[in-house]
């Protein structure tokens, strides 16, 4: 289990709660949460918050005598058996509930092979996917999920990206100068979200934060109707401040 350095509370509390739960799978026979945080230097008012996210995501559980043990999540994802389909079913839960929290429809997406790929989002009738009338993989100039990801890569990989990408005008707002968009990223502070103001489609407002476990450049975004603008930047700190879970997940994975 590893997590790449992102200066990020979202970070901090994910590599946190690994150490807690590595600590817990030491001790098939559970362990108290005195001797978690003597083990782990943890202290206790952080340590019960970690505690509370892993049982809530199922990967330990509190027995009768107040011990904490591994939970079934975890249990399942230890297995060679459906181990792939366990990873999902955990990410979707752990989705859905952060769909719930901020209130808009969430995705998880990644730069693979020099692409852009969603690669799972939770949405309901109360908060509507983005529909793709133009394919992720070429409009990352105008999202927030691909200003987000090519923030992530070094100069030479903005580079490359959009040389072979042309910057297609989406909407009356959307960037089509690579020297405009390129300054933007080189500027964007990373605990910054990136926004995405009807630049891909009129009426949708997105906003996108990092998380990157292993080696692997991702993100967490979200989509809101444009009625729901006046909503964006709080979706965005609670979607920030709730990547732990997500954060976790992917750090098992890796």
């Amino acid at each position: 289990m590893a997590l790449t350095h992102e200066p990020t509370a979202p970070y901090h509390s994910a590599q946190d709660a690994l150490r807690v739960l590595e600590t817990v799978a030491r001790h098939s026979t559970g362990v108290t949460d005195a001797e978690l945080a003597r083990h782990t230097g943890i202290g206790p008012e952080r340590l019960t918050g970690l505690l509370l996210m892993l049982r809530r995501e199922g990967y330990v559980e509190q027995v009768a005598d107040g011990s904490y043990v591994t939970g079934d999540a975890l249990t399942r994802l230890g297995s060679a058996q459906g181990r792939e389909q366990a990873l999902r079913e955990n990410l979707q839960r752990t989705l859905d509930r952060l769909r719930d929290s901020v209130g808009a429809a969430v995705y998880i997406s990644r730069y693979v092979d020099g692409e852009i790929k969603i690669d799972q989002y939770a949405a309901g009738p109360a908060t509507p996917v983005v529909n793709e009338w133009v394919d992720f993989r070429y409009s990352a100039h105008a999202t927030a999920i691909g200003k987000s990801l090519l923030g992530q890569l070094d100069h030479n990989g903005r580079r490359d990206h959009l040389s072979r990408h042309k910057m297609a005008r989406l909407t009356s707002r959307t960037i089509t100068s690579d020297k405009v968009l390129l300054s933007r990223l080189e500027s964007q502070p990373p605990t910054v979200p990136h926004l995405d103001l009807q630049e891909y489609a009129v009426g949708t407002v997105c906003a996108a934060v990092p998380i990157t476990a292993g080696s692997s450049v991702g993100c967490l975004a979200l989509s809101l109707p444009i009625e729901h603008a006046h909503r964006l930047k709080q979706a965005a700190d609670t979607l920030n401040r709730n990547a732990a879970p997500v954060l976790l997940s992917l750090a098992i994975q890796s």
